[in-house]
Parts: C-alpha cells; sequence; structure tokens
C-alpha cells in the first residue's frame, strides 16, 4: 500500500513538473508571438505621404504661398512616415529652421534633385524643407511638418482650426490603426493569460 502511494505521489509530482514545463513553454512562445504582433503594428502604422497631393512639389500659385504648410496641417505625421517629393526641373532641401526662413540654401542637411525623393522621418520635431531655387522658396515652396513623438499619439483629436498663411502649428491627432493595433495586441494578450490561468490551475 505505501510503495502504491508513493508511486502515486511521484505521477502526480511528474506530472505538475511536466505541466509547470509545458506551461513556461506556451507563456515563452506567447511572449514572442506577442513581440511580433506589436512589431507588425508599428511597420503596418508606417504611411507615406506625396507632399502637395496630387499636385506634387513646385511653386505655388502666386496668391496661395502657404500651400505647402496647409497640406501639411491636413496630415499627422509619426515617426516612420515618409514623404514623397515628386517634381521636375527643381529641387529639395532638408534644412535647419533659421534657413526655412530666409530660403538659404547654402548649407543644407541634405539635398536632392532626382524628381522623386523619398525622406523618412526618422524621429519626433521639426522637419524643414525648401527648393533649391531661393526665388521658388520666396514664393512659397517650402515646407516645415512636424513629426509627433510615440506619446502624443495617445492625445484625443483636438478640433480643425485654420492655418494662418505663413504660420505652422500642428496639432497632434491619434493615429488609429497604431494604437488599436497595440491594445488588440495588449487585450489578447490579457485573455491568451487568462485562458492559461485557467486551464493550467
Amino acid at each position: 500500500m505505501l510503495h502504491l502511494v508513493t508511486t502515486i505521489d511521484s505521477c502526480i509530482s511528474e506530472w505538475e513538473t511536466k505541466m509547470n514545463s509545458n506551461m513556461a513553454s506556451l507563456l515563452s512562445v506567447l511572449c514572442v508571438v506577442l513581440a511580433v504582433m506589436n512589431g507588425a503594428a508599428k511597420i503596418a502604422a508606417a504611411r507615406e505621404f506625396k507632399v502637395g497631393g496630387d499636385s506634387g512639389w513646385h511653386e505655388p500659385a502666386r496668391n496661395d504661398t502657404a500651400f505647402y504648410n496647409q497640406w501639411a496641417s491636413t496630415n499627422r505625421f509619426q515617426v516612420g512616415d515618409s514623404l514623397v517629393f515628386e517634381y521636375q526641373n527643381d529641387s529639395v532641401l532638408n534644412v535647419e529652421r533659421w534657413e526655412y526662413f530666409h530660403c538659404d540654401s547654402n548649407n543644407p542637411i541634405s539635398a536632392f534633385d532626382d524628381g522623386n525623393t523619398t525622406v523618412i522621418l526618422d524621429s519626433p520635431g521639426v522637419f524643414y524643407f525648401i527648393s533649391g531655387t531661393e526665388d521658388q522658396c520666396q514664393k512659397g515652396e517650402r515646407l516645415m511638418v512636424e513629426v509627433m513623438s510615440p506619446r502624443s499619439v495617445l492625445k484625443s483629436p483636438p478640433s480643425n482650426a485654420s492655418v494662418p498663411a505663413q504660420a505652422f502649428s500642428p496639432l497632434p491627432l491619434s493615429h488609429h490603426s497604431h494604437g488599436s493595433s497595440v491594445s488588440g495586441s495588449m487585450l489578447s494578450f490579457c485573455f491568451c493569460f487568462l485562458f492559461l490561468l485557467t486551464v493550467f490551475n
């Protein structure tokens, strides 16, 4: 009888060890799956913006010098998004703030003249772009975009406000697909975790 009790106790102990090992393996797999889903949500959230919409990058009409900043105010830019500049017989310069306001093309951060330029917005903050032709920049061919920090994604959207002709102060809006993907991942994790606790307890 004692031998039977010891054998049963040994079997139960072995079963518990296997279950603990299986649960640890399952939780490890779950963590990897959630990490991949979160990374995929971030990659999927990156968007591509054609600067100026269908008009592309060109000298704006005489009475429309705020064209590009008005275009930018209708979009919300996140880290990882990209700007596509399409143009002919022109150039795009990424510059500092002072160069932007003075249309100074002498010391750009980067310069492009290939007619189809893609710039990745790789950090939060303000990016400044001007035409390499000073006269065209003076006439409004310049763009200022504010890239939101990851924290500002969680803020709720403000009401739309009109943008003054020479001013630009974008208001952060939430990027719903990114936020909902992360929330969905977190919700999935919680349900899976609760399910595992129920099954293994």
